[in-house]
Parts: structure tokens; sequence; C-alpha cells
């Protein structure tokens, strides 16, 4: 558009007041955008840098605008948190469920694990949409449904005297020394009350976040221990031993925080999660 008559009708303002405004946004940036080459009006080369410039941010805008509509149409990204042991089947199965169930839309995953506390913290931080641990503290603004329930065994060295019982009572395991959960993970509080159940309280003789290092542990002589069934178990240099009492209840819950808008999609993940667990049960 070579002439400001032409522009200003094509704008559906005046004449004056297009060349008012284009007055004011040289005098705010300092700099002519715009020269007089006989009766045609060109850009200055300063006026072609800065038409680059809005190209781009609008580029920008209507990007950042599609992507709200995506999301508003329950399209985008979830971004799921949970434990370790869960990532070999449960959660890569539910994703993988939630992805053919919806194959219309545009919709992806992050995945990131931890320990309950880290999983609480990244969701309390916004870092996650939604976290799969254990039952964090109810002090705490989240709410956390059970969705999975899972079984805990006890493991020893397969030389240990309790190795050839196929089942155990918890009490026979307080004379032995334990590799144990530390305060942080959440398993801590569930194991805790399982010994006190049974009467007594273990010999902590080692103590470690992660299941999977104590099931190692236990596999080089370090103690026996309590911990989740998982296929890892099955791979080690252990005994595994079904716990017969006392009678317990651990479960991995869906947990998302109060009062934190969460986007459609993973809105609708949380609901195909807590309908698949409904169906399980």
């Amino acid at each position: 558009m070579k002439h400001y008559t032409r522009a200003a009708q094509q704008l559906c303002i005046s004449q004056p007041s297009l060349s008012h405004a284009i007055r004011q946004l040289e005098g705010e940036l300092g700099v002519p955008l715009f020269e007089k080459t006989g009766r045609n009006t060109t850009l200055t080369p300063f006026g072609e840098t800065f038409l680059t410039t809005v190209h781009q941010t609008l580029g920008t805008l209507e990007e950042g605008v599609e992507t709200l509509r995506r999301s508003a149409r329950g399209e985008g990204l979830i971004r799921l948190g949970f434990l370790r042991r869960l990532g070999s089947r449960y959660i890569p199965q539910l994703a993988a469920e939630f992805l053919a169930a919806h194959p219309a839309r545009n919709l992806s995953f992050t995945f990131h694990t931890d320990r309950t506390q880290g999983l609480v913290e990244s969701l309390l931080h916004r870092q996650c949409d939604l976290v799969f641990c254990s039952q964090p503290d109810p002090a705490l603004p989240l709410t956390a449904v059970p969705v999975v329930r899972q079984e805990l065994v006890l493991i020893t060295p397969k030389d240990h005297p309790l190795a050839g019982r196929g089942a155990v009572d918890l009490a026979q395991a307080l004379p032995y020394p334990m590799v144990y959960f530390t305060r942080e993970a959440g398993l801590r509080r569930v194991v805790d009350g399982l010994f006190a159940a049974a009467g007594g309280a273990p010999r902590i003789a080692y103590e470690t976040e992660e299941d999977q290092v104590i099931a190692g542990l236990v596999a080089q002589g370090f103690g026996i221990a309590v911990v989740p069934q998982m296929e890892l178990l099955h791979k080690l240099e252990v005994a595994v031993l079904k716990i017969t009492a006392p009678d317990y209840r651990w479960e991995v819950f869906l947990t998302t925080c109060d009062g934190l808008f969460l986007a459609p999609a993973a809105r609708d993940f949380r609901d195909f999660a807590l309908r698949r667990s409904q169906e399980g049960r």
C-alpha cells in the first residue's frame, strides 16, 4: 500500500487520523518509518525492520491463540508424574489406552518419575498436572483418590533362614536386620504401620528412598526388606515371600492440586484413569 488515502480507506479511518497515528509511532520509536518517493510513500530501512518485527510478533500471537483454542478443545500436553515402579506397565498402558480412545485429538504426554515427596512438590509447584503416588500428607491442599492397590512382599537373600518359606507373618522378620525406606519415602509410613501391627519395631540396618535400590541391596546380603511386588524382584537373587499377617492395605493415589486450574486434556485423562480404576475393582 503506497498511498495514505488508500491505506486509510482499507482501515476504515480518515487520512488525517492515519497520518497522525504514524507520526505518533515514529515519535515513540525515534526514527522515520515512511518516506516520500514522488507521489508514493515507501518504507525506510527502519520501517522495513519494524515491519519484519511486527509480522513475527503477530505470528507468535496467532500461535498462542491457536494453542489456547486447542487446549479448550481438550487437546495439548498432559504432564504426568508417577512412582518409578508404575512406569513398566501401569502408566504406559493407561496413557496408550487414553490416546486410543481419542484418536482425533492432538494429545501428548510428558512423563516424570520420583518418590512421593518429590512428586507432591512438582504438583504444588505446577510442574505436573497430576501425579500417581503414595497417599500424600492429608494437611496439604490436595485431592488424592486411590486407583491402584498393590501387594507388599518380604524379600530376603536366597540363603536367608526365611527364604524357604512361601509366606510369612511379619512378626517372624523382626529379629533380622532390615533395609528400610527413608522417612521421606511415601511407603515408610505404611511399612512402619505394618511392623507396629506385628508387635515390634524393625531392626533398621540401612535406609534408602527407592524400592529398586532396596531390592538390589537385599540381593547382595545387606538385610531383608518389605517392598511392593514388582517385576524386578524375579530378576534378582532374592526370595519373595507373601505377607500373611498383619492385614494391610497399600494403594497408589491419583493426586491433583486443589484450587488450581486443570487443563481440559489433563482433566479428561484424570477422569479416564478414575473410570479405569472403578472398572478394575
